[in-house]
Order: C-alpha cells, then sequence, then structure tokens
C-alpha cells in the first residue's frame, strides 16, 4: 500500500502516517519497495508473545490434536478480540476433507458463525446485547439470518443448549458446530469445528458436541 491509502483507511493525517511507517520499516516489521509499503514476516513475533505466555503450544495445542482426532475432523479454537472472534490456535489434521481457507490471526463474524454466537451467548449478556444491536449486520449468504431479533433468539437458544450449531449462513453448504471454553458469563473462547454438511450427518451432531465439550473443558483448566 502507499502512504496515501494507509493515511485514509487508518484516518490519520499522511505525515504522521509518515513517521510511524517508517518507523516499523526501521524496525523490521515493514518492508519499503519503492512508494509501496508491505507487512513482513516479522510481524508474527507480536502474535507469538501472546501465544507463549498462554503457552498454547505446551497445554492447549495437545489437547487440539487429540480433539481432531477422535473427531476425524479439524478443529479450531477462537478467543474475543473486540467484536469479533479471532482464532488462536487450529489443529493440524492431515486428514483434513476441506478448509475453507481461515488460518490463525483470521477474523470471523460475530454475528453470523457458530463461534460468534457462542462467545455472545455465554460472554458477558450486557457486551453481548450491545454488540446484536449495533454492529452491522453483513449478509454471507441467502441462509444468513440478518434480522436481529430473530439474531438474538439464536443466542438465547444456545445460551441454554451450551451449543451453536450454524447451518450455512456464513458459508454457504457449511455447518459450524461450536462450544464454550469457560464458564458462562465470562467465557471469551470457543472450540468448534467447520466442515461441508455433506460431511457431517444431523444425526451426528450430538456426539461431536459431547467430544468438543469433553475437550473444552480441559482447555478451560489449562488455560487457568
Amino acid at each position: 500500500m502507499s502512504l496515501a491509502e494507509i493515511a485514509r483507511l487508518t484516518n490519520i493525517e499522511r505525515a504522521a502516517v509518515r513517521r510511524l511507517v517508517l518507523t516499523l520499516v526501521h524496525l523490521g516489521y515493514v518492508r519499503k519497495e519503492e512508494n509501496r509499503y508491505s507487512l513482513t514476516p516479522h510481524v508474527l513475533v507480536l502474535g507469538s508473545g501472546f501465544l507463549r505466555g498462554n503457552q498454547f503450544g505446551r497445554l492447549v495445542q495437545p489437547i487440539i490434536e487429540l480433539c481432531a482426532r477422535e473427531l476425524g475432523y479439524s478443529v479450531s479454537l477462537a478467543m474475543r478480540d473486540g467484536a469479533a472472534p479471532v482464532y488462536v490456535a487450529q489443529s493440524s489434521q492431515q486428514n483434513a476433507r476441506y478448509t475453507f481457507g481461515f488460518t490463525v490471526g483470521s477474523h470471523l463474524s460475530l454475528l453470523s458463525t457458530s463461534m460468534g454466537r457462542m462467545l455472545l451467548a455465554w460472554g458477558d449478556e450486557a457486551w453481548a446485547q450491545e454488540m446484536i444491536e449495533t454492529l452491522p449486520v453483513e449478509r454471507f449468504t441467502s441462509e444468513t439470518i440478518i434480522d436481529r431479533d430473530q439474531i438474538a433468539a439464536e443466542v438465547r437458544a444456545i445460551r441454554l443448549s451450551g451449543v451453536s450449531i450454524v447451518e450455512g449462513e456464513f458459508e454457504a453448504g457449511a455447518v459450524g458446530i461450536s462450544v464454550p471454553v469457560g464458564p458462562m458469563g465470562s467465557a471469551d473462547a470457543a472450540l468448534g469445528v467447520s466442515e461441508p454438511m455433506s460431511e457431517i450427518a444431523a444425526e451426528d451432531y450430538p456426539r461431536l458436541t459431547e467430544i468438543l465439550q469433553r475437550h473444552a473443558g480441559q482447555i478451560a483448566n489449562a488455560l487457568r
């Protein structure tokens, strides 16, 4: 991107953007090619500090791998990052049948994904209500629920059942199944799978949910 593009997107005056970007170039987080700037792999160091500090590699990743092996599907862990869930860990299932192109660091919709609604259902109620009332509602597929009252009703149902199942709303033909990591009212993480509906039969949802819940409890204990 150019300095002008960065200034426009960040709403920061160009002179300040120039000073900030040149500092990032000096620190190795950004590279300059003629009048264009791009991120370098060094930015991953910022995220690795968070993962190391919470011992994801030693404590969380092994649980996720065991969960994926038992499920037979790839598993992801997402945490709340402001108004969106962000992937913080994923299994390395070698036989994963499908990928939606999301990796660690990817943000998801809070209102239209199983993980997002799980965080709304088991997170702080006042925060959840504010998010439902104020966040822009995007239509990702023809199945996406865009009525705020209906979204609120879905979140209430998830709060009662303890599992979030979203079919075809964020990705056409895909089902997401997520469970909370942490106690109701303060959970800021969710564990889940996302696969084509053609791969997972509805009658398998309870079995997959039980496996996810068991391993989510282990992750919650590991993160304490």
